[in-house]
């Protein structure tokens, strides 16, 4: 069963960067589309980013265009998400999780996604 595991949060000031990690314990991602998403206090889950198998393939919510960036290393078995120009709206529970029906990036919503790892805490504040 495919296990994620997220890291690299923490506590940073607005404007900063953060770079997320999703790694998988005994088995590969590399056959794997990943999503990232998160989740405030009181908010629903959102997705934030998903990135196809190759990599060739990524789209962002709008929130985060510009600002993040989604990308993979099949040789190191993870997917990280780049966080930068951190704003205090950003603060959330990070997750990655794999779009199990599709194994695309088509829709990125978390009904549609499985093997969440435990999330990341990102807070944003000065």
């Amino acid at each position: 069963q495919l296990q994620l595991v997220e890291s690299g949060g923490g506590l940073v000031q607005p404007g900063g960067s953060l770079r997320l990690s999703c790694a998988a314990s005994r088995r590969t991602l590399n056959v794997y589309a990943i999503g990232w998403f998160r989740q405030a206090p009181g908010k629903e889950r959102e997705g934030v980013s998903c990135i196809s198998t190759s990599g060739d393939s990524t789209n962002y919510a709008d929130s985060v265009k510009g600002r993040f960036t989604i990308s993979r290393d099949n040789a190191k078995n993870t997917v990280y998400l780049q966080m930068n120009s951190l704003k205090p709206e950003d603060t959330a529970v990070y997750y990655c999780a794999v779009p199990w029906k599709t194994n695309s990036c088509s829709r990125v919503a978390p009904a549609d996604f499985g093997s969440w790892g435990q999330g990341t805490q990102v807070t944003v504040s000065s």
